[in-house]
């Protein structure tokens, strides 16, 4: 039997990259797997990758009213979650001379304003026992030039992952993050920054990774499928770093 056999599983973000694989991951582990992003056209694209059976709505998760319809639409189509992968997110970067206030919102508006309400409006459709996964990044444990603001963001979603793991206790639900090291992923294509800084970016970083190369968005699905099932039954309140050694060696 597939460790996620029946289960409900909801993944935001679910259009590309770490999204993209881990709905397909969790579909494959025997998931009915429901996805979410603002792309229309690139929703209709990840149907055809994660199964011709997988639930697709468009949802910006920085409006409270969308998140609200997600999860109702969700909660009629295919009940109660047992699984939410809050994974919807930007990376942008700056200095703290030069970032202008707009980035700060943006980045504050997706990352933690639409992680935080993304859980708040999931909260009603968990089933008890259920396992909700944030997404961080190992850059809220470092110090790195151009990433003040996008570091503070995933810091928070790491504090939301305990104190949430802390007030969802009494129903079983358990609370972990997944904080993903550099992976090749369409959002480097959409950090603000040129080819040639990306490319340099990629080069830079993986040589400092100790496992000598940037992760792929299926090694991070693996972690939250782990997660997500009974396999981590005695696993909350933490930050799993999946970052080829980065934040730690």
């Amino acid at each position: 039997m597939k460790r996620l056999e029946g289960k409900v599983a909801v993944v935001t973000g679910g259009n590309s990259g770490i999204g993209l694989a881990t709905a397909k991951r969790l579909h494959e582990e025997g998931a009915r797997v429901a996805i979410s992003g603002r792309n229309a056209r690139t929703l209709d694209a990840a149907v055809s990758v994660v199964g011709s059976d997988t639930l697709a709505l468009q949802s910006d998760v920085s409006k409270a009213e969308d998140l609200e319809r997600l999860f109702a639409v969700v909660a009629a189509r295919l009940g109660k979650i047992d699984v939410l992968f809050a994974n919807a997110g930007i990376a942008k970067f700056g200095s703290y001379a030069d970032s202008p206030a707009s980035l700060f919102d943006e980045l504050f508006a997706i990352n933690v304003k639409g992680v935080y309400f993304t859980l708040q409006k999931a909260i009603p459709h968990l089933k008890d026992g259920a396992s909700v996964i944030l997404n961080t990044s190992v850059a809220s444990s470092k110090g790195s030039e151009n990433m003040g603001l996008y570091s503070a963001t995933k810091a928070a979603v790491r504090s939301f992952a305990r104190t949430a793991a802390a007030e969802l206790q009494g129903r079983g639900i358990r609370v972990n993050a997944v904080a993903p090291g550099p992976i090749e992923t369409p959002i480097f294509g959409r950090s603000g920054l040129t080819e040639e800084q990306i490319e340099g970016f990629k080069q830079g970083i993986g040589s400092r990774v100790p496992l000598r190369r940037i992760g792929r968005p299926e090694e991070i699905a693996g972690a939250v499928a782990f997660l997500a099932s009974d396999d981590a039954s005695y696993i909350t309140g933490v930050e799993l770093n999946v970052d080829g050694g980065l934040a730690n060696l």
